[in-house]
């Protein structure tokens, strides 16, 4: 039988604490000779990269002729700075840039708001869940559908804006402000032709503005917010009459069901079919597209 002496005990405990704390110092001096060596290797090879870096090279001489053009050019484009300033009756350069890409970033709402896509994309979102349609067409298809028959709309809009500013403005003969104001006047135009006169009068009396002599006279702040209203409006009635013969087939539908005594099969199923029966049969999409297109005023 063997015998446990008290001193065997804590050595055996002590044991392994000293070995792990042998093995950590073996690791942290095996890692400072490393680090040291890196250093001295570096210190050593700087002389070396020094004679080895190319020498800098010499200035290049300077090119005849293209300093003096350098000179003329700044020369002309001070003096149109210069012509351009606010006290010859006009913005400055910078200004004028700076507007216009002030109005760039609000490109997406111009043509989200002034233009016919508004109609056009819930006119199209409501004839989708009239055929009971969740998500056929995609919501990108509807999208690029309204933002392309959008500009088939706006296309005369668009081309008097391109005669009236743009081209002007690329020419030379109108500064930024003039090019914004000439840019304006076909599209408030054709606001004007889709905005009915009780919304127009509505917010002209909210901002205690008008009466008008012609629709020229109004601003964009009175014009914008009627102009979408109505087109909210005539969006809506246009649904409207879109939704009544698919209502139609619904109900005579979900009658012959109950008369069959079907109560437990859903109407929708069965009458998704005839209604995308009736609407191939009617060559529905260019109907919808083409009433859409004759529907804004010009």
């Amino acid at each position: 039988m063997s015998v446990t002496r008290i001193g065997d005990g804590p050595a055996l405990f002590r044991q392994p604490n000293a070995r792990r704390a042998a093995h950590g110092g073996s690791k942290f001096t095996k890692f400072t000779l490393v680090i040291a060596a890196l250093v001295v290797a570096l210190i050593i090879a700087m002389p070396a990269f020094a004679q080895v870096a190319p020498p800098a090279a010499p200035a290049a001489p300077a090119t005849p002729g293209v300093g003096d053009a350098l000179d003329r050019a700044l020369g002309q484009l001070s003096s149109g700075a210069a012509s351009s300033q606010p006290g010859n009756g006009s913005l400055s350069l910078s200004l004028q840039v700076l507007i216009i890409m002030g109005l760039l970033t609000i490109l997406p709402g111009i043509v989200l708001m002034m233009t016919s896509f508004t109609r056009i994309i819930i006119v199209l979102s409501i004839l989708r869940q009239a055929l009971g349609l969740q998500q056929t067409p995609p919501n990108q298809v509807l999208i690029g559908l309204s933002l392309f028959l959008s500009f088939f709309v706006m296309a005369p809009v668009v081309n008097r804006i391109n005669t009236e500013a743009i081209q002007p403005y690329a020419a030379g003969k109108l500064a930024g402000t003039e090019m914004i104001k000439h840019a304006g006047t076909p599209l408030h135009a054709f606001m004007a032709k889709q905005t009915r006169v009780k919304d127009l009068t509505m917010f002209a009396e909210m901002a205690k503005s008008g009466p008008y002599a012609k629709t020229d006279d109004i601003p964009f702040s009175v014009l914008l917010p009627a102009f979408v209203t109505s087109e909210l409006k005539t969006a809506f009635q246009i649904g409207f009459l879109v939704f009544l013969p698919f209502i139609v087939i619904d109900l005579v539908v979900a009658t012959v069901l109950m008369s069959l005594g079907m109560m437990m099969l859903s109407p929708t199923i069965i009458s998704l079919p005839f209604k995308l029966l009736l609407f191939v049969l009617v060559d529905g999409w260019a109907l919808t597209m083409g009433s859409l297109a004759n529907s804004f005023a010009t």
